[in-house]
């Protein structure tokens, strides 16, 4: 048969690291069948890595950087449309030129859902990998989810159900995240890596991966970590620098930095699920770094602030009892939630400074974060291989690209 070509997008830090750990993975299965591919679409330097790169060889083709796409909140948008506008069409573009097998679309769906009615018009399969939280708010993009989509492949155990009882085929294919053993580098080689006194707590700063989110959530957590300091004496602070950003928004951070944090040591890291893994405790901005704190078991604070508009539509249009994955996962306020007017310096300190010491609350947390854990790992039947979530979705891609797969496994349906 043809080679076979695959259009794989992602338009943000997480999504990314899931295309490009999915890119390895359709490579790897693709090279057990002697069997070669293509890939293009969107994605940032991890997927250009792993084979969205210009220049490569033919097929290996990145036509959109993330990191230029990566915009969020109605204010936000509108002010950066003309160049998001431009970006998408190049994206259609390249699509008409040469249709995929298939295509993969992970998370993103503002400009996802509107790439899927394109690749459905040209007759290609759609699957969309890490679902947007239709089940939180915009219920009424289902229908495009059930118009454009073939198959929903989702990581979050409630979300299956409620695609299947909108008619949607959707499966439950586990958290990526879930399948990352922990961090191997020891505490001691991380502290010289990075200049730290290992005698001293540290805390992990997690802002947000956009440039917006570190604008509006870094200032307030670093006068919380100075008053923090202030209160409960030494610590030394961590700041996680996403991949996707820009050489202007690494200026930024730094800037905000050296402004607001003259009397903190402050040091940036290159990896969140390290800062994590070693921090005694973090302040997290609402988004997937909740869920990584949550799997690797680092108690937290939720915190998040978004433009007056965009939060008085979200009051109005959200249905969900919690703001962070981690509490909607378990079913309650597992993690403190501050958002917008209740995200400031006092009461980061109040819900953190617990956590800091041995004791029932951060005990209490860390158990709640371990049975998160457990929910979001999917064991295959007793029997069969283990695969993680990323081998599945590749499963599942090379079925709907017309090959077989060596490691076929059943996953629910």
């Amino acid at each position: 048969m043809s080679e076979p070509t695959f259009f794989i997008s992602a338009g943000e830090a997480s999504g990314e690291h899931y295309g490009a750990l999915l890119i390895a993975a359709l490579q790897a299965r693709l090279h057990s069948i002697g069997q070669s591919a293509s890939f293009y679409g969107m994605g940032g330097d991890r997927m250009a890595a792993a084979g969205l790169n210009p220049g490569l060889n033919p097929g290996f083709d990145r036509i959109v950087r993330s990191e230029d796409m990566a915009v969020m909140g109605i204010t936000e948008v509108l002010h950066h449309l003309p160049r998001i506008y431009c970006e998408f069409r190049k994206l259609k573009s390249a699509i008409r030129r040469r249709p995929p097998s298939v295509a993969i679309l992970i998370d993103f769906p503002d400009i996802h859902f509107r790439l899927a009615a394109q690749l459905h018009r040209l007759g290609v399969p759609v699957l969309f990998f890490v679902s947007p939280q239709l089940w939180a708010w915009k219920k009424h993009r289902i229908k495009l989810v059930q118009k454009y989509v073939d198959e929903m492949l989702v990581i979050f155990p409630f979300e299956e159900q409620f695609y299947l009882d909108h008619g949607v085929r959707a499966r439950f294919v586990g958290h990526p995240l879930a399948d990352l053993p922990l961090p191997s580098i020891s505490r001691a080689d991380f502290a010289l890596q990075h200049q730290l006194d290992p005698t001293l707590p540290w805390i992990g700063l997690l802002p947000g991966s956009r440039a917006r989110e570190i604008r509006d959530n870094l200032p307030e957590i670093l006068r919380a970590a100075d008053l923090l300091l202030r209160d409960r004496g030494p610590a030394q602070f961590l700041i996680p620098l996403a991949p996707t950003l820009t050489a202007a928004q690494r200026a930024m951070t730094t800037q905000l930095v050296g402004q607001l944090g003259q009397n903190l040591t402050v040091r940036f890291t290159g990896d969140a699920r390290a800062t994590l893994h070693h921090a005694r405790a973090s302040v997290v901005a609402s988004g997937t770094a909740t869920v990584e704190a949550a799997l690797i078991g680092n108690p937290f604070v939720v915190v998040y602030r978004v433009s007056p508009l965009t939060y008085a539509i979200a009051q109005r249009v959200v249905t969900v009892p919690h703001v962070a994955m981690a509490n909607l996962i378990a079913g309650r306020r597992a993690v403190p939630e501050l958002i917008q007017g209740d995200f400031t310096a006092a009461n980061i300190v109040l819900h953190l400074a617990p956590l800091l010491p041995d004791g029932s609350p951060r005990q209490s947390m860390m158990q709640d974060l371990a049975r998160i854990r457990a929910l979001l790992a999917l064991h295959p039947p007793q029997g069969q291989p283990a695969a993680s979530a990323v081998d599945r979705v590749a499963t599942i891609a090379l079925a709907y690209a017309g090959l077989a797969s060596p490691l076929q496994e059943s996953v629910s349906s």
